[in-house]
C-alpha cells in the first residue's frame, strides 16, 4: 500500500475544486470555476456541513490500477464502483484534462441516475495520483462536499500537470501504468428543515441577511453576556424613536427578540441602522473589525446616559511597553489600554503558548541598540507586560496573516489549543507589570468559541457559547440552535489535521488525514471573580415600558399576520371601487385607467356568506342602504385590462360570496373586485338605480384641462350603444361646466400590454384599455403614435358608440378647446401630448461621484430625452455653458453604487437606456464636471504620474492627458513642460512602482493606451549621468528599503518608502556603496549608523559587512526583472503602515465596517 503524502497547507489554499456535471464537460470549461473547497462565496448557506454531517463517519480506501494509461482515447473514464458508508462511489478521470492542460480528476457517486429525488450525501475524501518510484512526491488532495441531484460529483479539474504525470522520469506512469487513490469518509445527513431551535434548547438565531453570518455569530456572543445586554437595554431611548435610525433602538429590539421570541430574529434593522444598504449585507466583512467598530459606537452612544463607561468596565485591559537599559539605570514605559487581545497562532501550540510570546523579551544590541537620551546607545531589553486585565477577555486569534512571500493572505490552519480554564496568574504572575494588582485574581472561564470555516477568500461563521458558563455548550450558527458536548466547542475548533478511523484495519492501515479548515477565530473569556456580576438576571424590569409596548405590539401584529395567513383559503377578499375613488385617484395616481385596486376599500370575507348579508356590510361601511346599491363585476379584457363589464343578477346576489368569486374570477385568487354603482338624486341623496337593458352602455369621463395640465374624473352615465358620441356633447359640457354650444371632440387611447417600468411610478404602466378623449379640437380624424403599445386616436363623432366598438366601462376624455393663437404658449396643448408626457415623464436624482449616497438635486426628465438633453438640462441646473463638460455615470440597481465606467459621449439614444439595468429602472445618475469637454477627452488617455525631482524630496503628481496613440516618450516629453529639471538636457523614465518595489521601467515606444495606473503607482524620474555611462563590468541593481519582523518562528520582511536604482562596480565593497547611499539619501551620520545592509533573494536577507563585495552577490540579468533580488537598506519605517498591516487578520479583498449612523 502506497504512502500519500498532504501537500503543504499554502499550496492546499490555492487549489481549485470543480464539478464536471456532464452536461459541461464536453463544451470549453474555463480555468477556474465553481467555489473553492473549504473557500465558500461570500453569500453563504445557511445549511453548513457541521449542520448535516452528525453520524460518525465511515471510511474506506480505494485503490485504482489503470494499465496502458498513455493509449486511452476516451475524454473521461469511470473506476468501478466501490461501496463507502452504504454507498456506491466511483472516481472519474479525464485523462487528457477537463479543456485543461491538468489530469483532473473527481469523486462521483456511482448510481446517481437510480437515486430518488431529493437524495443527498456528504463525505470528506481524498485523491491521490501514487508516485511508484517515491512516495514522498505522491500528489494528493482532499476536500470535502455534499452530494446531491444537481452536484453528483466533485473534485479537481486541475489535479496535476499533464506534462509531469507523462513524463516517464518523474515515476507516476511505470510500464504505462498509473496507480490512483482514494479515501473516502461518509457520514449521513439528517434534514433540519423542522428542526425548533426554542423547543430544543430554549433559544432562538439570527436570519441571514446573505453574508451577515460573521455578524450573527459576534451578536450572540455578545447577547449572551448579560451584563452588557442590561446596560444596552438601559441606554434611553423614546417611543418616537426609529429602530431604523437608532443603532441602540435597533440593538434594544433585537436583543428583547432574541430573549422572547419564539422564532429566529432577522437583523435588517440593526444593519439598517448602520446605515448599511443591500450590498453591505452581501459583503461579508471581518468579525474583530465590526466588534471594534460597533463597541466603539456604543461607547460613544453610552456617554452621557446611566451606563456611560459600560464598554470600558467590561472589555477594557492595560498593559505596559517598556524598554530598559543592561547597563545604566534607565528604563522607559507607556501604558495603553486594548479591548482586545490578538494573539499569533502559527508557531504557537496553545493560548499559553501565545501569551509567552506576547511578553517575550527583546535584546536590543550590537547595531540595534537603544538610544537612551542622555545615555546614548545601550544594550535593552525591550516587551510588554500587562497592568490589568478585563473581566470580559476578548482574544482574537491570527488566522489571517499577511504571507510575504506569496504576497497574499493566507488562512492559518494549524492545531491550536484553548483551555476551559485561562489562569493568566501562572508560574507567579509572569505576564503581570510590578504595578498590577496581585489581588486581583485573573482565572477566567470560556464562554464562547466564535468559529470560521473555509478560506482566505471567504467561508462562514458560526458560535459555541455556554451563556451561563455550565457544562452544556450551544452552537448558534445563523437561524438554527443546538446542544453541544465540550468536545465539540473546543477540541474540534482547534485545528489542524483530522484523523478518521478505518472501518476495515485490516485491509487499508493507512490513516486518513485531512487538514481541517472549521477552528476557532475568537475567544471570550469570563474572569470567574467577576462571574455573578457579569451573568447577571435580565428580566422585563430592564427593559423600557415604551420598548415592552412596542415589541409586544410588533408581536400580535405578527401573530395576527400568521393567524390571518392561516386562515386565507376561508375567507374571500372584496374590494370596493367607488365613484369617490376615481375622483381621488385619476390626475394624482391614474392617468391611463380608472382606478387602483389596491387603494380602494376591501372587505374580508367569509367565503360562506350569502353575498346578500355582504350588501349589509357595505351598508354599514358606506351609509348607502342595500336597496339603492347595484354592484358591477370587473372583468379582464383580451388587452389584459380591466373594467366594470356588467351589474350582478339577482341570481348571482343570492349566492354566497366565495362561489361568486369562483364564478367571476377564473384565475383562483383570493379576491373580488366589484364597481359599487349609486345613483344621486337632485338633493343627493341615494335613488334607485336606473333599470339597465342590452342597449344600454355605462361609460366614464374624464375632463383635461391644458393651461393646468391637469386631468380628472367628471362622472360616469348610461349611452345607448346606437346612439352617437355627437348626441352627448351637451351633456358632456354641462358635466364639464362648459357653455351648453361647446364644441367637443373624441379620442380613443389604446394601452395594450405594457408593464409598469419603475417602482415609484407603478401606476404608469400597469393601467391598460381603450381610453376615449374627447376635446375641441380639428373635425378631422387624427392618430398619434406614442410607441408600439401606445396609440391615441381621435373618435369620430358621428359614428355610433356600436361602430366605434364602445363597450361597457370604457372611458372618455374632454377638454376645452384653448384659442389657436395660445396652443404655442401650452407645454400640452392637447390630450394626446399630455399622455405622451405622463408616459414619458421621469423624476431623476443627480449625485456626484465624490458623495454617492447623496442626492445633489431631482430633475423631472422625459424617459424619450435624448443624450444631449439630459446633459443640457444637467449643464442648466448646474449654471455650466457648455454641456459637453458634463460626464455621467450610471446607477448598479444591486450594489446600489455608481457603475465602474462613465457613459461615453453620445453612446446612448435615451435616458431610458441609461436607467435600466438588467430588469430594473433606476431613477439616479452620477454627474461629474470635467475641465474639457467629453468628446475630447475621450480621445485622451489620462495617466497619474508622480514625478520625483533629483534634489527634491517631495513627488509632484501630475496628471498627463495625451492622445490615446501616444508613446512612454510622448509622456516624458509632456512632464518636461511641466516641472523643474536638474539641468535642461536631463533625460527622465517611466517606472512602474508596486508595494514599494519597480516592476518595468517602460520603454520609450511603448504605446500609454494600456497602462494601467488604478493599481500601480507610475514615476517619473531624471536618469543619473552615473546610469547613463555603466561600464561592462558594472551592475545596475534595485535597492529597497525595509523592516524586519521575527514573527511565527519565521523572518518576515516588509517594504515601505521609495525604491531606486544603484550602479555597482567590479569588486566595490559595502563600505563604498553606503557612501555613496547615504550622500544620495542625505541621511545624517547617527541616524545612517543605525542602518543595516542585506542581500535579499525572494524575501530572505543576507546581511552584508563593509568589506564585502557586493557586485559577485547579483547575476547577470535584465534588471527590470530582477525585483526579487536587491540591495535592502534595514532602517525603521516612519512612514504609516499599510491598510493590511492594521489588522494582519482583514481579508485583503474586504472594504473596512463602517457604521455610519
Amino acid at each position: 500500500m502506497t504512502m500519500m503524502t498532504p501537500q503543504p497547507l499554502d499550496q492546499q489554499e490555492d487549489e481549485e475544486m470543480l464539478v464536471p456535471h456532464s452536461d459541461l464537460v464536453d463544451g470549453p470549461q474555463p480555468l477556474v470555476e465553481g467555489p473553492q473547497p473549504m473557500e465558500v462565496a461570500a453569500a453563504e448557506s445557511n445549511g453548513t456541513v457541521e449542520n448535516q454531517a452528525i453520524d460518525e463517519p465511515q471510511a474506506s480506501h480505494f485503490t485504482w490500477t489503470i494499465e496502458n494509461f498513455s493509449r486511452l482515447n476516451m475524454k473521461k473514464l469511470y473506476s468501478d464502483a466501490f461501496t463507502v458508508g452504504g454507498y456506491k462511489w466511483r472516481v472519474l478521470i479525464f485523462p487528457k484534462g477537463n479543456n485543461v492542460e491538468y489530469l483532473s480528476m473527481y469523486l462521483d457517486v456511482a448510481d446517481s441516475a437510480t437515486l430518488p429525488y431529493g437524495w443527498n450525501r456528504y463525505a470528506q475524501f481524498s485523491l491521490a495520483v501514487v508516485n511508484q518510484m517515491h512516495n514522498k512526491y505522491t500528489v494528493k488532495k482532499d476536500t470535502q462536499h455534499q452530494f446531491n441531484q444537481r452536484e453528483s460529483d466533485w473534485g479537481f479539474t486541475s489535479f496535476m500537470p499533464l506534462s509531469e504525470l507523462y513524463d516517464p522520469n518523474k515515476g507516476y506512469l511505470v510500464n504505462d501504468t498509473c496507480v490512483v487513490e482514494a479515501d473516502v469518509a461518509v457520514r449521513k445527513v439528517v434534514d433540519y428543515w423542522a428542526y425548533d431551535s426554542k423547543k430544543e434548547t430554549g433559544y432562538v438565531g439570527l436570519k441571514n441577511q446573505g453574508a451577515t453570518c460573521y455578524m450573527n455569530s459576534l451578536l450572540q456572543t455578545l447577547y449572551h453576556i448579560p451584563y452588557f445586554r442590561k446596560a444596552v437595554y438601559h441606554m434611553p431611548t423614546t417611543e418616537n424613536d426609529n429602530p431604523s435610525g437608532s443603532i441602540p433602538l435597533a440593538l434594544q429590539s433585537l436583543f428583547y427578540k432574541l430573549q422572547y421570541n419564539d422564532t429566529s430574529v432577522a437583523t435588517k434593522e440593526l444593519t439598517k441602522s448602520f446605515g448599511w444598504d443591500t450590498y453591505d449585507s452581501f459583503m461579508q466583512h471581518d468579525v474583530q473589525e465590526l466588534n471594534r467598530v460597533l463597541c466603539e459606537k456604543l461607547e460613544d452612544k453610552m456617554k452621557g446616559t446611566v451606563v456611560e463607561g459600560t464598554i470600558q468596565k467590561l472589555f477594557e485591559g492595560h498593559h505596559m511597553n517598556y524598554i530598559e537599559c543592561i547597563n545604566v539605570d534607565f528604563k522607559s514605559t507607556r501604558k495603553e489600554s486594548f479591548y482586545d487581545l490578538q494573539l499569533d497562532v502559527k508557531g504557537c501550540k496553545d493560548v499559553y503558548a501565545s501569551f509567552d510570546k506576547y511578553v517575550e523579551v527583546e535584546r536590543l544590541e550590537g547595531d540595534n541598540k537603544y538610544q537612551a537620551e542622555e545615555h546614548g546607545l545601550q544594550d535593552a531589553k525591550k516587551g510588554v507586560l500587562f497592568i490589568d486585565f478585563p473581566p470580559v477577555l476578548q482574544l482574537q486569534l491570527k488566522r489571517f496573516e499577511y504571507d510575504f512571500m506569496r504576497d497574499t493572505m493566507v488562512k492559518i490552519n494549524d492545531r491550536y489549543e484553548f483551555p476551559l480554564e485561562l489562569d493568566l496568574d501562572r508560574e507567579n504572575g509572569k505576564y503581570l507589570s510590578p504595578e498590577a494588582d496581585r489581588s486581583v485574581r485573573n482565572l477566567y472561564m470560556l464562554h464562547s468559541v466564535l468559529v470560521h470555516s473555509g478560506g482566505v477568500h471567504g467561508g462562514h461563521y458560526y458560535a459555541f457559547i455556554r451563556p451561563t458558563l455550565t457544562d452544556q455548550w450551544y452552537k448558534f450558527d445563523d437561524e438554527r440552535v443546538t446542544k453541544e458536548d465540550v468536545k465539540k466547542a473546543l477540541e474540534e475548533q482547534y485545528g489542524g489535521e483530522e484523523e478518521l478511523p478505518q472501518t476495515n484495519p485490516g485491509y487499508n492501515n493507512t490513516p486518513f488525514k485531512f487538514t481541517k479548515y472549521s477552528n476557532a477565530y475568537m475567544l471570550v473569556y469570563i474572569r470567574v471573580s467577576d462571574k455573578d456580576k457579569i451573568i447577571c438576571d435580565v428580566d422585563e424590569k430592564d427593559i423600557a415600558e415604551h420598548l415592552r409596548i412596542r415589541l409586544r405590539k410588533e408581536q400580535e401584529e405578527k401573530e395576527d399576520k400568521r393567524r390571518y395567513k392561516a386562515q386565507a383559503h376561508l375567507y374571500t377578499i372584496i374590494k370596493v371601487a367607488r365613484d369617490e375613488d376615481l375622483k381621488e385617484q385619476i390626475g394624482k395616481d391614474i392617468y391611463f385607467d380608472l382606478v387602483d385596486h389596491d387603494k380602494v376599500r376591501n372587505f374580508r370575507i367569509q367565503k360562506q356568506m350569502p353575498f346578500n348579508l355582504f350588501k349589509e356590510e357595505v351598508a354599514k361601511e358606506f351609509g348607502i342602504p342595500v336597496q339603492f346599491q347595484r354592484f358591477w363585476i370587473w372583468a379582464k379584457r383580451q388587452n389584459h385590462t380591466y373594467r366594470p363589464n356588467r351589474p350582478l343578477t339577482p341570481h348571482e346576489e343570492a349566492q354566497t360570496v366565495g362561489a361568486l368569486r369562483e364564478v367571476s374570477n377564473k384565475a383562483h385568487n383570493a379576491e373580488l373586485k366589484l364597481f359599487l354603482e349609486v345613483e344621486r338624486g337632485q338633493d343627493f341623496h341615494p335613488v334607485l338605480p336606473p333599470e339597465k337593458i342590452k342597449d344600454d352602455i355605462l361609460l366614464f369621463f374624464k375632463l383635461y384641462d391644458p393651461e393646468k395640465e391637469e386631468l380628472r374624473y367628471a362622472g360616469r352615465f348610461f349611452v345607448k350603444s346606437s346612439s352617437k358620441p355627437v348626441e352627448i356633447l351637451t351633456k358632456l359640457n354641462e358635466l364639464a361646466g362648459f357653455s351648453p354650444d361647446e364644441e367637443i371632440e373624441l379620442y380613443e387611447v389604446c394601452l395594450i400590454l405594457c408593464h409598469a417600468v419603475h417602482s415609484n411610478c407603478p401606476w404608469l404602466f400597469s393601467m391598460y384599455g381603450s381610453l376615449f378623449v374627447y376635446a375641441i379640437f380639428f373635425d378631422i380624424l387624427q392618430e398619434i403614435k406614442f410607441e408600439p403599445n401606445v396609440m391615441c386616436e381621435r373618435l369620430d363623432k358621428r359614428a355610433s358608440f356600436r361602430f366605434s366598438q364602445i363597450e361597457d366601462g370604457d372611458i372618455i376624455c374632454f377638454q376645452k378647446q384653448p384659442p389657436s393663437e395660445s396652443e404655442e404658449q401650452l407645454r400640452f396643448p392637447d390630450v394626446p401630448s399630455f399622455l405622451e408626457y405622463v408616459k414619458n415623464r421621469q423624476i431623476v436624482h443627480f449625485r456626484t461621484l465624490e458623495r454617492p449616497k447623496e442626492d445633489e438635486f431631482c430633475l423631472e426628465l422625459a424617459k424619450n430625452h435624448t443624450y444631449d438633453d439630459v446633459v443640457e438640462r444637467v449643464a442648466q441646473r448646474l449654471g455650466l455653458d457648455d454641456a459637453s463638460k458634463i460626464r455621467l455615470t450610471t446607477h448598479n440597481c444591486y450594489s446600489q453604487q455608481p457603475k465602474p465606467n462613465p457613459v461615453k459621449y453620445r453612446s446612448v439614444d435615451h435616458l431610458l437606456d441609461m436607467l435600466v439595468h438588467y430588469n430594473q429602472i433606476s431613477d439616479i445618475l452620477y454627474y461629474e464636471v470635467l475641465d474639457i469637454p467629453l468628446p475630447e477627452l475621450q480621445c485622451l488617455k489620462t495617466l497619474k504620474v508622480a514625478y520625483h525631482h533629483a534634489t527634491k524630496d517631495e513627488a509632484i503628481i501630475l496628471n498627463i492627458r495625451l492622445p490615446k496613440q501616444s508613446t512612454v516618450g510622448d509622456v516624458l516629453n509632456e512632464i518636461k513642460t511641466k516641472v523643474e529639471l536638474s539641468h535642461p538636457n536631463a533625460e527622465l523614465r517611466l517606472l512602474e512602482v508596486f508595494y514599494h518595489k519597480i516592476y518595468k521601467s517602460f520603454p520609450i515606444n511603448e504605446k500609454i493606451e494600456n497602462i494601467n495606473d488604478q493599481y500601480w503607482t507610475l514615476r517619473a524620474e531624471e536618469i543619473p549621468e552615473e546610469e547613463k555611462n555603466i561600464g561592462p563590468n558594472d551592475r545596475l541593481i534595485h535597492v529597497y528599503h525595509f523592516t524586519k519582523e521575527n514573527a511565527q518562528n519565521q523572518v518576515q520582511v516588509q517594504n515601505f518608502g521609495e525604491p531606486f536604482f544603484l550602479v555597482i562596480h567590479e569588486g566595490e565593497t559595502l563600505a563604498d556603496i553606503k557612501l555613496r547611499i547615504q550622500k544620495k539619501l542625505q541621511v545624517p551620520d547617527d541616524e545612517f549608523s543605525k542602518w543595516k545592509f542585506a542581500f535579499l533573494s525572494l524575501g530572505r536577507p543576507e546581511y552584508l559587512d563593509d568589506a564585502d563585495i557586493v557586485s559577485s552577490r547579483f547575476q547577470r540579468r535584465d534588471v527590470y526583472g530582477a525585483w526579487e533580488q536587491y540591495l535592502g537598506l534595514e532602517h525603521s519605517d516612519t512612514t504609516p503602515k499599510r491598510a493590511y498591516s492594521a489588522n494582519q487578520n482583514r481579508h485583503m479583498f474586504e472594504k473596512p465596517v463602517k457604521i455610519y449612523n
